[in-house]
């Protein structure tokens, strides 16, 4: 994806969410600002954690919208 330099964030990583039809774009700091948050888990396991929970989340709003039925 190619990102006009105007927008002003070069050599920054962000988040592209899909919207219909136009695209959200959400620059990351290098750094959170409250600090990293300490865990425990493994990157595997909030991996993982985060597939589930948007999974179940993508199912939960396809229902509400009628789309898909079990």
């Amino acid at each position: 994806m190619v990102i006009p330099k105007e927008v002003g964030i070069r050599d920054t990583n962000a988040i592209v969410i899909p919207a219909e039809s136009f695209l959200v774009v959400i620059p990351l700091p290098k750094t959170p600002e409250g600090g990293w948050i300490i865990t425990k888990k493994s990157r595997r396991e909030l991996k993982d954690l985060a597939e589930k929970v948007g999974r179940k989340d993508a199912i939960e709003g396809a229902r509400r919208r009628k789309i898909f039925d079990d």
